[in-house]
């Protein structure tokens, strides 16, 4: 990619990395439920007015069930219950290999023995982390951080198998599914008195929270790396989410002084060495299928048995350069 997109992709990765932080001082001024849904009330109000719908109501429905509301509704909730958010950002790569296993039933796709090999390395780094965990941390907010993952790797497989092309209307428009529900559950655990409470008396970190949720984490970036996956192969994008742990994990450690222990550490260099080689092992099966696929197509204006006749340069017909990598 160009130097400039991949600064592009390394600060999205630290914005989504620094979001943990973020929505766990969110936390401390509205209960899980309440936060989740003003989030995704801003996402979806008032851009749904000016961006198309991006596909059929069926699919955006489901997506947005799995992929907004139970994802995020269960890593709220774990972060509410004493899930360190350094750990938090170090889970949420469980979804990786999630995915591929669902990919594998739903949508038929073969996995390599790379790939299970890194599902393997990335489970028993999870399994590190779990046993690792130490006595702050509680199994029950761990269980629900990778009930998330596994809630976003559903929400994955559906958005591919619907083939919607726009990243930034999908999370616009699927977010209409959350704000009702997740106001009802914290009406429902939290009671009226509560909510009103926090509604009456928001404070600045909180306003920051959600606004740091709705326009960074959400709208810059998915349509940021909507619009790289839309210009560059996959192989060329997707390393950089292994950055999300580091930025989480740092960010943790310099606002919330969350250093990580050892066993934290070891956990996550196994489950990162895991993710990386399932993922990377993919980008370059995508990257050769690309490079074999034939040049000609049903628009082009020459056969691809017979290259075309050399044109002078500014021509229409004269070939466009390569784009940079």
């Amino acid at each position: 990619m160009a130097p400039r997109d991949n600064l592009r992709a390394t600060l999205v990765a630290v914005i989504w990395g620094a979001n943990f932080v973020v929505i766990d001082e969110g936390l401390k001024g509205f209960p899980p439920f309440l936060l989740l849904a003003a989030r995704f009330l801003l996402v979806t109000f008032p851009l749904i007015f000016f961006i198309p719908r991006p596909g059929r109501w069926r699919d955006i429905l489901l997506i947005g069930t799995f992929m907004s509301l139970g994802q995020f509704g269960l890593l709220y909730l774990a972060l509410h219950l004493g899930l360190p958010t350094g750990l938090a950002s170090l889970l949420v790569q469980v979804q990786v290999m999630f995915t591929i296993g669902l990919s594998r039933v739903v949508l038929a796709e073969h996995p390599t023995r790379q790939q299970l090999l890194g599902v393997g390395i990335g489970l028993s780094g999870l399994a590190v982390l779990v046993v690792g965990r130490g006595s702050h941390t509680p199994l029950g907010p761990v269980m629900l951080s990778i009930a998330a993952c596994l809630a976003w790797s559903i929400g994955n497989v559906l958005s591919r198998r619907s083939q919607m092309k726009s990243g930034l209307a999908l999370t616009v428009w699927s977010g209409v599914v959350v704000p009702i529900p997740a106001l009802a559950v914290a009406l429902l655990i939290n009671g009226s008195h509560e909510v009103g409470h926090a509604l009456t008396h928001v404070g600045w970190l909180t306003i920051f929270s959600t606004l740091y949720t709705v326009i960074a984490a959400s709208l810059f970036g998915y349509g940021t790396w909507n619009s790289l996956l839309s210009r560059y192969p996959v192989a060329s994008v997707v390393p950089f989410t292994l950055l999300v742990p580091v930025a989480g994990i740092a960010s943790a450690w310099i606002v919330l002084g969350q250093a990580p222990t050892g066993a934290e550490l070891l956990g996550g260099v196994v489950l990162l060495a895991g993710v990386a080689t399932a993922t990377l092992q993919r980008a370059s099966a995508t990257r050769q299928r690309v490079a074999a696929r034939p040049v000609a197509s049903s628009a082009d204006p020459y056969p691809a048995s017979a290259p075309p006749a050399p044109q002078p340069p500014g021509s229409p017909l004269s070939p466009l350069p390569a784009s940079p990598e």
